[in-house]
């Protein structure tokens, strides 16, 4: 988890800058700065609450907090051309979005919102268990415990043709 404590900081400063330099008028003694409190160095921590089967419906982020987004992605076409199955592009797209992750020092662990987009297939049918499948290898499991807030959306088309799913984190 990432998170900035900003506000102990800036107080300190403040302190310090207005007792740096000061002299009483007439006196010619300097005003002794007074010590700033000591900032409790406790990291704000994210919240879950009302857990899921494959999500949580509410991620409280405390204030101050880092934070990284992800765009939109989709599967590569495989070897053959083929694009696989909807278990198979949402276990693509994860690892992607895992790979990028650790690339910048974060984890999958670090993600609290996960948006889901998906076509059905050419016979109208939706695979929801098989996103789901390839999903629970990366949320809720044995690789990362949490579970981001979570929305899936079925949309009329993809601006990719072969995409069956886009996510963003």
């Amino acid at each position: 988890m990432k998170s900035v404590t900003i506000r102990p900081l800036l107080l300190s400063v403040l302190l310090l800058l207005a007792a740096c330099g000061s002299e009483e008028a007439g006196t010619g003694s300097a005003v002794m700065a007074q010590e700033a409190p000591a900032a409790e160095a406790v990291p704000a921590t994210i919240e879950r609450f009302d857990e899921g089967t494959n999500f949580y419906n509410v991620i409280a982020i405390p204030p101050g907090a880092e934070t990284l987004y992800l765009s939109g992605a989709g599967a590569n076409p495989k070897e053959d051309g083929s694009w696989g199955t909807m278990e198979e592009q949402a276990i693509q797209i994860f690892q992607t979005f895992q790979t990028t992750l650790e690339g910048m020092g974060w984890s999958l662990e670090d993600i609290v919102q996960v948006r889901v987009f998906a076509v059905a297939n050419p016979d109208g049918s939706l695979d929801f268990a098989g996103f789901n499948t390839g999903y629970r290898r990366f949320f809720g499991s044995d690789i990362n415990p949490m579970k981001p807030v979570r929305s899936f959306v079925q949309v009329a088309a993809l601006v990719r043709e072969g995409w069956l799913v886009e996510v963003e984190i």
